[in-house]
């Protein structure tokens, strides 16, 4: 086989070039877009925890507010009240904050914001 001409060679890396800048732009690409995601999901995260930690804590207010106000009256339709509220207080208790992996966290927020339309009815 004959030996491959200088001129052949520069073509190959002209047309080589292409590809490995293409390949290098791609990486530089991913490499800056995991970054941007990464912190684009930890402010979105920290948003969104925000949001439900304040009505957890709204929803937490209005049942010990109430469980408060209820205490002092005796009859039997009070005490129901008062034992819908302690559910709701129980229910928000035992809700992982901590946890955002929690595989039923929306399915216990759901519960817990029917049992407060159940207490405002």
């Amino acid at each position: 086989m004959a030996a491959a001409s200088p001129s052949s060679d520069m073509f190959d890396e002209i047309v080589m070039a292409e590809e490995r800048f293409h390949g290098e732009g791609y990486q530089e690409g991913y490499a800056e877009g995991s970054h941007v995601g990464v912190a684009e999901g930890r402010r979105y995260g920290s948003l969104h925890g925000a949001k439900i930690g304040s009505e957890i804590g709204c929803y937490l207010g209005f049942a010990l507010t109430w469980q408060c106000l209820l205490q002092k009256c005796t009859d039997e339709k009070n005490g129901k009240k008062i034992r819908a509220l302690d559910s709701l207080i129980g229910m928000i208790q035992k809700f992982p904050y901590e946890d955002p992996t929690y595989d039923k966290l929306q399915e216990d927020l759901e519960k817990i914001r029917g049992k407060f339309k159940q207490e405002c009815v």
